[in-house]
């Protein structure tokens, strides 16, 4: 689980592998996260666009960028979360992810908020 505050947006993520997604013995491991962001803060903001670096087991890094999440670009009053669940292909079977999001806040001030480290593992590959 990761869980990360910026400027009182909150993004906490949990992982879990995609047994049925995934064929290992093809170097195909599939895994799902779940990320909620709450608006912890007194004032609404906007997600705009979003950043991920996924790092595998082999040391290898690819960066993903683009609009939104999930084709959405959700808009938190105070108080309120968004969650979603997507998914990430990776050829060895652990690996991990971290990032940001690119918010705007009630001014259209441009902020990051940080997605911290968490780790893409089939189970019983780490001890």
């Amino acid at each position: 689980m990761s869980d990360a505050t910026t400027q009182g947006v909150r993004v906490q993520v949990a992982s879990i592998y995609v047994d049925a997604q995934s064929d290992p013995e093809a170097g195909h491991y599939f895994f799902a996260y779940r990320v909620t962001i709450s608006n912890l803060g007194q004032r609404e903001v906007s997600l705009r666009s979003r950043h991920w670096v996924i790092t595998d087991g082999n040391g290898r890094v690819e960066e993903v960028k683009g609009p939104g999440v999930v084709g959405e670009t959700p808009t938190l009053a105070p108080g309120t979360a968004f969650t979603y669940t997507s998914g990430c292909p990776l050829g060895t079977p652990v690996g991990s992810m971290y990032g940001s999001y690119q918010m705007l806040d009630a001014d259209g001030v441009p902020f990051d908020a940080a997605i911290a480290p968490f780790t893409l593992a089939v189970p019983g590959t780490l001890h």
